[in-house]
């Protein structure tokens, strides 16, 4: 029995970290013991906890609940409580998703105090490292002992930086396992579709029709916290629903909540206070959200979560900022880049309205986390 201490902290890590638990549970109860620690990165309800439930994700066993801070203060502070966690609990490698703080706050603690750090999701790169995220990802895959990428483009990112994908055990920092897996997101989004079509009441909720809405999720702080972007893509998103008569939700992210009424022209909040064609909605739940994608006709996103959900659900992505990590979206034409200019957003808009799209398999078979999950072991082992 090896002991993995798995890393969460934002909603995407919890929705992933959802993929490798059923994995344990269902096939490796008697391999691996998993101890779940949430920095409390998200807090508010809608962002974690209803995740944990919809999911059926183990309780934590830890929570450092760290809230909102700047970069330096949250990073540090997830360092300083983590710590004495590894002391104690003393495992043979931890787990982290992504490309959050919690992501590299956990992989350099365990990273100096010589624990393996096992990155699902390695190899992604948007070439902008003026991205938090992108710092993020870089630094933690360069402190990594196993790289688990769920693209092929992810692996070929690593190699040009130097990793081997012909690297032999025992596997350590310097001589890491590198291994192209496919999306645990896309295992969880096949899994979950069937049930939340029955659960969700979303559609009846909003009084929307599959088919008949846009999507649009927008919360990066390169936008929300930008008055020029945010006021950009809202003259835009009317735009879209004047013009085009097209019904859009907005699941309204806590940051862009927050700063919409201080960043938004007055023009623009008076037409979006009287649009009858753009619907700004709390936060939803994991089994809405996949309900919203499925049903929708087209997203807007500059979510990387969100724009590969788009793939998986086979619906046209405009991209609310100027690059992606996920270029195969781009070279397969299915996703198209919008940038936070209300021109491209609005050609970017229309480009896809009118284009036949479509989606082979780029992201794996749907069994990601059960292929980690005995790496991990074997590796291990």
């Amino acid at each position: 029995m090896i002991k993995l201490v798995t890393i969460i902290g934002a909603r995407p890590q919890i929705i992933k970290a959802a993929a490798i638990s059923r994995a344990v549970k269902t096939s490796f109860s008697d391999k691996i013991k998993e101890v779940i620690v949430h920095t409390g990165q998200h807090y508010d309800h809608n962002m974690s906890a209803v995740f944990f439930d919809e999911l059926k994700i183990p309780k934590e066993n830890y929570n450092l609940n760290v809230g909102s801070a700047s970069h330096a203060v949250q990073t540090a502070e997830i360092m300083r409580l983590f710590e004495p966690i590894l002391e104690e609990e003393k495992p043979q490698g931890v787990l982290v998703y992504g490309d959050t703080n919690s992501t590299l706050a956990a992989a350099l603690t365990a990273a100096k105090m010589h624990i393996p750090v096992i990155h699902v999701e390695a190899g992604m790169r948007s070439f902008n490292k003026t991205m938090p995220e992108e710092i993020n990802r870089i630094c933690c895959d360069h402190i990594s002992t196993m790289l688990f990428s769920p693209t092929v483009t992810g692996i070929e990112n690593l190699c040009r930086e130097g990793f081997s994908t012909k690297a032999k055990a025992p596997y350590t920092i310097n001589n890491p396992l590198v291994v192209h897996c496919g999306d645990v997101m896309y295992d969880n989004s096949i899994y979950f579709a069937t049930e939340a079509k029955q659960k969700s009441t979303i559609l009846s909720d909003l009084n929307l029709s599959s088919g008949e809405f846009t999507l649009c999720t927008i919360h990066r702080d390169s936008n929300t916290d930008d008055a020029d972007n945010l006021n950009s893509i809202f003259r835009a998103l009317l735009h879209i629903a004047g013009n085009h008569k097209q019904k859009i939700v907005i699941p309204m992210h806590p940051r862009t909540s927050k700063v919409l009424s201080q960043q938004l022209q007055s023009e623009l909040a008076e037409s979006l206070e009287h649009s009858s064609e753009i619907q700004i909605i709390e936060p939803v739940s994991f089994m809405d959200m996949i309900v919203l994608e499925s049903e929708c006709n087209m997203i807007i996103t500059d979510s990387g979560g969100v724009q590969k959900e788009s793939y998986f659900f086979k619906k046209p992505c405009v991209i609310l900022r100027n690059e992606t990590e996920w270029v195969e979206l781009i070279e397969q034409g299915t996703a198209v880049i919008g940038g936070t200019e209300t021109e491209n957003i609005i050609a970017a808009f229309n480009r896809l309205k009118s284009k036949k799209l479509n989606f082979p398999p780029l992201f794996g078979d749907g069994h990601a986390a059960e292929f980690i999950c005995k790496q991990i072991y074997s590796a291990v082992n």
